[in-house]
């Protein structure tokens, strides 16, 4: 038998932004649904290790099955490198055959920001124009390059630590994109101008104020995906309406619910599935002084299907490179 391998370009020219939402929009209604088989990941952290690793499995009837097995190395960024290194692994549903490997850490650079732009276009106002990003790391710039291909934006703010590489990358995105991307003078500034926030760090202590928001802002919290970090403060949490993209994975894994709910601002039935919402089972936005937050953990079916996704149009056009296996 042979093995399809996918390399990071070939996933990236597979997968563009705009193609990207659909199957997206699809494993969130299909988890909604009941259709998905998804168990928490194990994770494996030894103590005075530089990373983690974790494994993400899940199987639907139409994609059969998949496991990202990814490592989370924070120090990465200081080195130019990816935070997220892994393979992504597909399997028939049918036979158990191994059928293509991919490469996880692109995969996962584009089906994030794909996920934040479902959310984005379901629960922020219309007519939202002003885009504020913390961090300019993979995620920060993946996130503006995708909400850019999705929404007219008047101007993107980036909140950094590092001013001097977040400005060459904000000039590189300014030219690539035709839209003014320029760093933000302070966190608060930038937030009290916006109307849609993604926060996509590593911050282990909260980088966004509930004071910050005005009436109407959409929040996207993308970073924190384990239960000891947060990038949003409990107030923020507490007078916001939170939708996740998994209530298990939710009130088990993101540092943004964990603290707060330790403090008593918030619960389990204050979470909203987003697929929910796509299915038009529960209401997304209310009103537009509402303040929305998707609180994105990152799920193995969103994994799967962007990954059957890419395998699918790799069989189509004869992209990567066939091993023996």
């Amino acid at each position: 038998m042979t093995l399809l391998v996918l390399s990071g370009a070939d996933v990236r020219a597979l997968f563009p932004p705009k193609e990207g939402l659909a199957p997206m929009r699809e494993a969130l209604m299909a988890l909604a649904r009941g259709e998905v088989c998804q168990p928490l990941r194990p994770v494996v952290a030894p103590e005075g290790a530089k990373g983690l690793l974790a494994m993400m499995p899940a199987h639907t009837p139409d994609a059969g099955y998949g496991v990202k097995i990814v490592c989370l190395f924070e120090g990465n960024t200081a080195l130019g490198l990816d935070a997220h290194q892994g393979a992504m692994l597909l399997f028939s549903g049918e036979t158990g055959e191994a059928l293509a490997l991919l490469n996880a850490s692109v995969l996962t650079e584009l089906r994030t920001p794909a996920v934040t732009a479902v959310a984005t276009e379901t629960l922020a106002r219309p007519d939202a124009a002003e885009l504020t990003v913390f961090g300019i790391g993979v995620q920060g710039a993946a996130h503006i390059r995708t909400l850019a291909a999705v929404r007219s934006w008047r101007r993107v703010r980036v909140v950094a630590r590092d001013h001097v590489r977040a400005a060459k990358v904000c000039a590189e995105l300014s030219s690539e994109l035709d839209l003014p991307v320029e760093v933000a003078s302070s966190a608060e500034e930038a937030v009290r101008g916006a109307d849609v926030v993604v926060t996509a760090t590593n911050a282990p202590e909260p980088v966004l104020r509930r004071e910050w928001l005005r009436p109407g802002t959409h929040v996207n919290a993308v970073g924190s995906c384990v239960a000891h970090t947060r990038e949003l403060d409990p107030p923020t949490m507490a007078a916001a309406r939170v939708f996740v993209d998994s209530l298990e994975s939710a009130v088990n894994e993101a540092g943004d619910y964990v603290f707060a709910a330790r403090a008593g601002v918030i619960g389990p039935s204050d979470l909203t599935p987003l697929g929910e919402v796509l299915l038009g089972r529960a209401p997304g936005r209310t009103s537009a002084a509402e303040i929305t937050v998707f609180e994105s953990v990152g799920l193995a079916i969103q994994d799967l299907a962007a990954a059957r996704f890419v395998h699918t149009r790799a069989v189509e056009t004869g992209a990567g490179s066939r091993v023996a296996y």
